[in-house]
């Protein structure tokens, strides 16, 4: 019975966890990933299906993803579908080819992102303490009617506490590798703001040097 309330945790502890996964995945972060376009879904015969199963999606350059229909008739849906996601993606097609963007960021997005981020990781660890709640709840039920002891409770409460602390660190894992993710950001867009800046300098000290 323990047994199964643990077994049960951990599975809904999992679900928790690749729940959080997808929401990171859906926070772009300006390079292309086939992943950013895993919940997107595809109006195919009538039925709601998975992009993924109706075409390859491939990555064309760091910014862009190239996305080639199976069947032909499918891009004007696949690019509606894309639009629809709500992902700030604007797809484009030649007819044979669908291509998508990455919107560049900008440092007041980057910010936005990282705060989403810690907002979608808050999420997860009230999620995980919250199924820690129900397990706790459910071995308080099973000593009110004495088919466990105090002891087995009491046990049971603190192997639901490991997996609560297990699943609560990977959280924090995947938040650092998000922001990670971010940092990494935020030094490209100082880069290029310089790399600008310094050209501009460079070519107004050209134009005044041809004018002297």
């Amino acid at each position: 019975m323990i047994e199964d309330i643990k077994k049960d945790a951990e599975a809904r502890m999992k679900k928790s966890l690749e729940a959080l996964g997808n929401a990171f995945k859906k926070i772009r972060t300006g390079r292309a990933h086939p992943s950013i376009l895993d919940g997107v879904m595809v109006s195919y015969y009538g039925a709601d299906t998975p992009l993924k199963q109706v075409a390859n999606i491939n990555i064309e350059d760091g910014r862009t993803l190239a996305v080639s229909a199976w069947e032909k008739h499918l891009i004007p849906e696949i690019e509606k579908a894309i639009m629809k996601a709500d992902l700030g993606l604007n797809p484009s097609s030649n007819g044979e080819l669908i291509r998508v963007p990455m919107p560049p960021l900008t440092e007041q997005t980057r910010k936005e992102m990282a705060k989403l981020c810690k907002a979608e990781a808050e999420q997860g660890r009230v999620s995980i303490r919250s199924i820690r709640r129900d397990a706790n709840s459910d071995l308080k039920d099973l000593l009110k009617e004495k088919e466990i002891s105090e002891d087995e409770e009491r046990k049971g409460q603190d192997d639901i506490q490991k997996l609560t602390d297990k699943y609560v660190a990977l959280i924090e894992d995947m938040l650092k590798t998000k922001e990670a993710e971010s940092k990494l950001l935020k030094t490209k867009i100082l880069l290029i703001l310089l790399v600008a800046m310094v050209r501009k300098r460079v070519g107004f000290g050209f134009g005044q040097r041809i004018k002297n």
